[in-house]
């Protein structure tokens, strides 16, 4: 069994999905998508902060972009 499975199995066994109406393997599948997002956020951060990370291009994948505020 997965991780995903688990936690669809831990949301339908505590009726997690009664607030939103959404069935357990949509929201499964969004926090298993929140995980991943999260550990490539927590690898860009080790990398900036490195002292031999290595230069990001325009070819690197996953490229983390600042995004500001637009008026």
């Amino acid at each position: 069994m997965d991780l995903k499975e688990r936690i669809r199995e831990a949301i339908n066994c505590a009726s997690a999905e009664n607030g939103s109406d959404t069935p357990d393997f949509i929201l499964a599948e969004y926090l298993t998508d929140c995980l991943v997002a999260f550990d490539r956020a927590t690898l860009a951060r080790t990398m900036y902060y490195s002292a031999d990370r290595a230069p990001v291009s325009e070819d690197t994948p996953n490229k983390v972009t600042c995004v500001k505020d637009v008026q």
